[in-house]
């Protein structure tokens, strides 16, 4: 009667489904690394879209370069995360040990939803400081041209003199406005383009047939950077996804690994494959 009264709370007390802390371990962890790596992938170079001018140069080759390395540090932060999961949850007790790779690997999926919540708010609230760092008048004309547009926009309205204290501000915002419609099959109209032509005579003192050379320009250079912008939008976006699909497989595979590695069990056949390299190291010492 005794040992059962001791025994029996042992092998009846079952873990909750999901343990949220190792879970919120997982996902601070792959939030970390996630952040290491994209921070490094920044400092390098690796964008596949930017608002500087020098981004215009990036070659398809340095895009599908970035698109990659998103992939993959994708797969190396989730999978730190589900292992960190895996590896730290409480085994479940004797004689299921049916259900224990199934829950490691839910652990895994919760580590990379977590995961991607965290990731979401801290792009979120950076954004937030940045808009909240601009000035109310400057938010207020600017259009959704600027960031894409704004060299060209700059080419247009340039001028050797210009009296001070004058706010282009409103005029660069509708201009902007205007050359987002060279993009499209129609491309800029023909008033739109008399009206560019009035605008660069009026503010840069240039002669109508210079004015109009510049305008031509300017809508040729803004339909390549929109065509390029698009273009780089697709590959960060099937990136993304692509990232976020292969994450969520890499969480569960690690979260496995992890839970294996915790209850001492042999790994997987396809998972043991890739440790041929350290074992061979091993016996060679």
């Amino acid at each position: 009667m005794t040992i059962e009264a001791v025994t029996s709370p042992q092998l009846d007390a079952e873990p909750r489904y999901l343990q949220w802390t190792p879970i919120i371990a997982g996902a601070l962890g792959a939030t970390a690394l996630s952040l290491i790596l994209v921070t490094f992938a920044t400092a390098v170079g690796l964008g596949v879209s930017s608002t500087a001018p020098t981004w215009r140069d990036a070659s398809i080759a340095l895009w599908l370069l970035s698109g990659l390395y998103l992939i993959l540090q994708a797969i190396l932060s989730f999978g730190f995360g589900g292992y960190i999961a895996g590896r730290a949850r409480r085994p479940l007790a004797a004689g299921q040990s049916d259900e224990v790779e199934n829950r490691d690997g839910l652990h895994g999926l919760a580590v990379w939803a977590l995961a991607v919540v965290l990731g979401a708010a801290l792009a979120a609230l950076v954004a937030a400081t940045t808009l909240s760092r601009s000035s109310p008048s400057t938010s207020a004309n600017r259009s959704a041209a600027e960031p894409v547009l704004s060299y060209e926009l700059d080419r247009l309205y340039r001028a050797a003199r210009r009296p001070p204290n004058i706010d282009l501000s409103a005029e660069r915002a509708e201009a902007g406005r205007i050359l987002l419609t060279s993009s499209s099959h129609s491309g800029v109209s023909a008033d739109d383009r008399a009206y560019l032509i009035q605008q660069v005579t009026s503010f840069t003192g240039l002669s109508p047939p210079d004015a109009e050379r510049r305008v031509d320009n300017v809508i040729a250079g803004s339909k390549t950077a929109l065509t390029r912008s698009r273009r780089s939008t697709v590959i960060l976006a099937f990136s993304l996804a692509t990232a976020l699909l292969l994450g969520a497989v890499a969480a569960w595979a690690a979260a496995c690994a992890g839970g294996r590695h915790r209850d001492g069990a042999p790994l997987p056949e396809w998972m043991a494959h890739s440790n041929r390299l350290e074992r061979r190291r091993i016996l060679v010492q």
